[in-house]
């Protein structure tokens, strides 16, 4: 009998001490959350002038691209379908147009569907401040109905270099087919 309850005293403290490992090891809802937390979360406006033909000095985006029933000056009818934008957009960190630019908006977007009024993006945001040194890179589909759009963060220079994360865009402002301001949500996971 002895010898059995030994055996049971044992086999209970094994049993106990696996359990125990195993809970160690298993993530506690705490640590898996700190793993889906960004390590840097930034908000910046970017401020797009589209060229009309009259607009030259202030215009900060032009049309490289049009289909054959649309030209460089006016956006295409049909959710400007076969469009190509160009930009060069200021960034600040509030929605006026007028504050201190902290760098600047860079690349192209494209209406890529007629019967959708949507775009694809790909640019990145180049600063030029005290506060960041370097630049975040862009890309993805921008459905532009949609009150919130995320697209990917897909690398970056300097402070950012290699970055990956996501931006939550939201049209701040919108004046006809001239202007629009978007907000730019930054949440960076991988940071290094």
């Amino acid at each position: 009998m002895a010898e059995m309850a030994s055996k049971n005293l044992t086999s209970a403290a094994v049993f106990f001490l696996l359990l125990l490992l195993d809970w160690s090891a298993t993530p506690t809802l705490a640590r898996v959350r700190d793993r889906h937390r960004p390590c840097k979360r930034m908000v910046f406006y970017f401020h797009d002038i589209l060229y009309n033909g009259h607009n030259a000095k202030n215009a900060t985006a032009a049309i490289v691209g049009a289909p054959a029933w649309g030209n460089t000056t006016i956006l295409a009818s049909q959710n400007h379908f076969g469009n190509v934008v160009v930009f060069d957009d200021p960034i600040t960190l509030d929605n006026n147009l007028h504050s201190p630019a902290v760098g600047r908006a860079q690349g192209f977007y494209l209406y890529d569907k007629k019967d959708v009024f949507t775009a694809w993006l790909g640019f990145s945001f180049v600063f030029n401040s005290t506060e960041h040194k370097g630049s975040i890179n862009f890309a993805g589909a921008d459905p532009l109905m949609n009150k919130t759009r995320d697209i990917s963060v897909i690398g970056g220079t300097g402070e950012f270099f290699m970055a990956r994360g996501v931006a939550t865009l939201t049209t701040d402002a919108f004046e006809g087919e001239v202007y629009f301001r978007l907000r730019a949500d930054i949440k960076l996971y991988e940071c290094w």
